[in-house]
């Protein structure tokens, strides 16, 4: 099973985020995330059997009986690799110091937890952000970034994490369908 551990914001905040692109989606021929696909990853799973997956479920449940909630909204944006040659535009979340490193710790607790479950972990450096959009070649995007970073979002607490399932090519247009495995309260 493909997997993600991720920070999944509020309906509230996701469609607040959702009206505010609504109008500026025809803007740019980008591949749009889905509203209902909107996340923090924290920690992606490529390959996950399913005889770990108990073991998992476990692990990351003690990792996020470690954390306590934290406030953030939605907020400001960005792209990966940067700007000038964009493949990704997302945007970002507002923490204080203390959410911002209880949020680090987050992830670096999951990713751990993984790894001891004997499931490999994928990806960079942990930073968080939600990904509204995938380019299909690089791209120029300050204009997008500047409009992002005019955004704010209500604000809401992290105070769960989700274990989510990823199937590819399954969901409507051939995008991936997500499935919520399994729901972690932080401690």
């Amino acid at each position: 099973m493909r997997a993600f551990v991720a920070v999944v914001p509020p309906q509230e905040a996701v469609e607040h985020l959702d009206a505010f692109l609504e109008v500026r989606r025809s803007a740019a021929p980008f591949r749009w995330a889905a509203s209902d696909q909107l996340h923090v990853t924290l920690a992606f799973l490529a390959e996950v059997e399913e005889r770990r997956l108990d073991e998992l479920v476990e692990r990351l449940e003690r990792a996020a009986a470690r954390r306590t909630a934290c406030a953030t909204r939605i907020t400001g944006g960005g792209a990966f690799p940067d700007a000038a040659r964009a493949r990704v535009l997302w945007a970002g979340l507002d923490l204080d110091e203390s959410g911002g490193l209880e949020l680090d710790r987050l992830a670096t607790g999951c990713r751990a937890a993984a790894n001891r479950a004997g499931i490999a972990v994928d990806g960079q450096r942990f930073r968080p952000h939600v990904t509204l959009a995938r380019l299909g070649r690089p791209t120029e995007v300050s204009s997008w970034i500047r409009l992002l970073d005019g955004y704010a979002g209500p604000p809401w607490r992290v105070d769960r994490i989700a274990l989510v399932a990823s199937y590819l090519g399954e969901g409507p247009r051939g995008r991936p369908r997500y499935e919520t495995v399994e729901e972690l309260a932080l401690g």
